[in-house]
């Protein structure tokens, strides 16, 4: 037993799956997904300027 036989087995790489053909409704939803995905991004970026929502929270009186 040589020290390259040991150990867990790498699988053999599966072959790659062939593309499918979407009908319209896939694609319809894809394009929706996208576009999602971009107004998500639009609004993050456009949250990370400003500063936190909740800026009440517990208030601290000036007194000690």
């Amino acid at each position: 037993m040589s020290g390259r036989e040991g150990g867990k087995k790498k699988p053999l790489k599966a072959p790659k799956k062939a593309a499918k053909d979407m009908d319209d409704d896939e694609m319809a939803f894809k394009q929706k997904q996208k576009e999602e995905q971009k107004a998500m991004e639009a609004l993050k970026a456009k949250a990370a300027g400003k500063g936190p929502l909740a800026s009440g929270g517990i208030k601290k009186s000036g007194k000690k």
